[in-house]
């Protein structure tokens, strides 16, 4: 459980560094550089002090890191700019988790508690509750159906990386040869790596370039000072956050990870106000407690 509420916190850090880094360098650069920059430094971690390539889930956790931080990260990317962020961020957070619980339940024959899933769903609804479009809130772009399939996609992507973890830490454990959260990491985002890698190859090859005046938005010269927000993104959040992320995974369900992974939207609200300035609404502050009381008492809960 304490890995899933490091989880939290660091993958919060993650996305307000990450607005920080998509606004210096771009979309792009920002997404493939946090990659490639822990990709090299769990590396040198797991080729040193960890497990390297070896392990028996090993494939499983490259599998778990093509559908999680590959596909899914690539769904949610596709869903921004048609949903939102506040809709797409929802429906990922909040889809995953039963989707995870059912995988895992008829895949692994893991059987949540009445009181945990109950647990579970408050804190969902308190994330729904903060998140949810309304009138004082609409989303800031026009919808388009399609955009719901990605988002879906994503969840799904979320859900599915995770329990296939929850298989990759069950075979490790089955064959007396333990992981740490690091080492797991690594062998999971090379599998994120790779499809990230490929889809902006093809993008490029069938992607006609396109003028500066042409483009969307002005064009973005960043300075080296700029390229420092990477590291620190991928830090928090591919480094860490993904390190802390497989070590919940490796004792814990991911039907209890997932709900409260799912409070990340809702702590980044007081670290916005501390580090930007951000003041919350009172609605996200109702959602946040409402998800807070949740996660204690899905702590509890047996």
């Amino acid at each position: 459980m304490l890995g899933a509420f490091l989880t939290t916190l660091f993958f919060s850090l993650s996305s307000i560094f990450a607005n920080r880094s998509i606004r210096e360098v771009g979309a792009s650069r920002a997404n493939l550089g946090r990659l490639i920059f822990a990709g090299l430094f769990l590396g040198v971690y797991a080729h040193t002090l960890g497990s390297g390539f070896s392990g028996a889930g090993r494939d499983w956790f490259f599998l778990s890191g093509i559908i999680g931080m590959g596909l899914g990260d690539l769904a949610v990317f596709a869903a921004l700019p048609l949903l939102g962020s506040r809709l797409t961020v929802l429906m990922t957070q909040c889809i995953a988790a039963p989707i995870a619980i059912l995988a895992e339940r008829f895949w692994l024959g893991t059987q949540l508690t009445g009181a945990q899933l109950v647990y579970g769903a408050v804190i969902l609804a308190g994330v729904a509750f903060a998140l949810l479009p309304s009138r004082a809130h609409p989303p800031r772009v026009t919808l388009k159906p399609i955009g719901f399939l990605f988002g879906i996609l994503a969840a799904a992507g979320q859900g599915l990386g995770a329990v296939i973890s929850r298989k990759a830490n069950a075979l490790t454990a089955l064959a007396g040869q333990p992981i740490d959260g690091l080492t797991a990491a690594y062998q999971r985002i090379l599998g994120g790596l790779v499809i990230t890698l490929v889809f902006f190859a093809v993008r490029a090859a069938l992607t006609r370039p396109v003028s500066t005046a042409s483009a969307s938005g002005p064009a973005i010269n960043p300075t080296w000072r700029a390229y420092l927000w990477i590291p620190i993104n991928s830090l928090c959040g591919a480094v860490i956050g993904v390190s802390c992320y497989q070590w919940s995974l490796a004792t814990t369900p991911s039907g209890i990870v997932l709900p409260i992974v799912a409070c990340t939207p809702l702590v980044i609200v007081p670290l916005s106000y501390w580090i930007e300035g951000e003041r919350p609404t009172r609605r996200s502050l109702v959602g946040a407690s409402i998800a807070v009381a949740g996660a204690v008492a899905l702590t509890l809960a047996r």
